[in-house]
Order: C-alpha cells, then structure tokens, then sequence
C-alpha cells in the first residue's frame, strides 16, 4: 500500500514537472552569456514608451554584470496597428552607436542585416533570445529567412521569443503570430505594467526621480534624449497619448522580457529598477 502510495505521489510530481517544461517556467533566465545572443526589437508605433524602454535597456546593459552580452537592437518591428511612427533613430544612434538596425524603412533589407548578425551564434550551438517590445511580424520574416538559409538549425530549440502584452499579440498579422508560435520556442509572461504579477512592473506616472540616482553622464544624456523625443510625440498627430509620460512619468514596461530572460527577479518596479541599476 505505500508502495502504490509513493508511485502516484512520483506520477504526479513527474506530471508538474513535465507542465512546467511545457509551459517554460523552467527556461526564465537561461541566457548563457557566454554564447548566446540577445536581439531586442522596438516597434515604435504608436506608443512613446518604446523610448523609455530603450534607455532602461542601455541602462542594464552599462551594468558591469551584464556589460559583457552580446547583443542588437532593432526598430521599426510593427505590425497591423494603425498610427504613425515615432522616429527613435538619434535616440537609437545615440545609445547603440552602430549596433542597431532600422526596420521602419526597409523590413527586407533589416531582416537580412539581422540574420548576419545572429547567424554564428546560431552555428556555434548558442541560441538567440528576441525580446518583443512590440509585435510578432518582423520575427516571422526573420524566422523564414533563417529556415531558408540554415536549414539544419531548429529554430524552435534555439530561438525564444519573449513577449509580455495581450496588445501587441493582437497586433500581430495573425499569420504571423501562428507561424511564431510554432517556429519557435514562445513565452508569454505576465504584462511588465503591472506590479506584482510575477515580473517587475516599469510603469509609473509618479515616479520622477532618475536624475537623482543617475551619476553616468553617459546614462543621463541617453534618459534625457529619450524623455525629449517621447514628450514631443506622446499623443502627436493621433498617436497613442501614455498617460503615465504625460503626467511626467516613465513607462519601460517592455524591459521586463528583457529581465525575464536574464533571470533578473530581484526587481519589483520603476523605482528599485533605478536604486539597483542607475550607475
């Protein structure tokens, strides 16, 4: 009888863990720094809170701990919403230098700029992290272009994609949303607006005190560029308003993909994000 016992305990132990591999619990903070590459994508359209994110990004990234990650970004990674583009290119150049890719202009030509950036990480056995500040649509381009050219890499090993907002999801060519899901290893985890639902929350139209924790000169010029273009687009020509920046707050809810791959758990919100990070 305990005998029996102790196997139905062992089936449905087994049975969890099977959910959790399934689901991906287990895969929050598998970034390997040392042979994996992070590709983060901004899509700019409509909302200014993609500024933010990008300078909260370079902020991490300044990090002595996280210096070392090799890494693009992309802008211009929209899909089927409506509204007019906010143009974040000094803001990108500014940041990132020449490690960035514009996709607003030309989606081909990006999609081929970003394949030979990842493609010897994809080679070298590592695998290649895309967090989704934005929509599904340039990663299904990416994806088929990758499947064209590497036929022997299993995207859906060695590609996640990281995306935290109901929004951007059904914002997504749908097509291009199924095609995502099955071609590569997909998370959707909880919506970084909110605090304390299980990843941090960077959205807060009170807080304003980044300049007092912020001593990086560098830093400072990014946080500063990127308040500058996000306040003079906020709610401009029938772009999205984001009530939080309009009250003078920050809104970099799409750095949470950004945290939940690099297995930074430690965070709770805006301010913690700036108390930990800001120099």
């Amino acid at each position: 009888m305990v005998s029996r016992t102790l196997i139905i305990i062992a089936i449905i132990l087994l049975s969890c863990k099977n959910n959790d591999l399934e689901n991906g619990a287990l895969q929050a903070g598998s970034f390997n720094i040392e042979k994996d590459f992070l590709l983060v994508q901004y899509d700019c359209k409509t909302d200014v809170d993609d500024l933010h994110t990008i300078a909260a990004f370079f902020t991490l990234m300044s990090d002595p701990n996280f210096s070392k990650i090799n890494y693009h970004a992309v802008a211009g990674t929209y899909g089927i919403q409506s509204g007019l583009y906010v143009p974040p290119n000094p803001l990108m150049e500014l940041a990132f230098k020449d490690n960035w890719t514009d996709a607003h202009n030309n989606t081909q030509t990006a999609v081929e700029q970003v394949k030979s950036k990842i493609t010897a990480t994809l080679l070298n056995k590592g695998d290649v992290w895309i967090a989704e500040a934005g929509q599904s649509d340039f990663t299904a381009e990416l994806i088929k272009s990758i499947q064209a050219n590497l036929p022997k890499i299993n995207t859906s090993e060695n590609i996640h994609v990281v995306q935290h907002s109901d929004w951007n999801e059904k914002s997504t060519s749908p097509e291009d949303l199924e095609f995502v899901k099955k071609n590569t290893d997909y998370h959707k985890i909880p919506d970084g607006n909110v605090v304390g639902n299980g990843t941090p929350g960077f959205l807060s139209a009170e807080y304003t005190q980044w300049k007092d924790k912020i001593t990086n000169p560098k830093l400072i010029e990014v946080w500063e560029l990127a308040i500058e273009i996000s306040n003079e687009y906020n709610g401009k020509d029938g772009r999205y308003n984001n009530k939080a920046i309009s009250q003078g707050g920050m809104d970099f809810s799409d750095l949470s993909e950004v945290c939940w791959i690099l297995g930074i758990n430690d965070i709770k919100n805006t301010e913690q994000f700036f108390n930990i990070y800001s120099n």
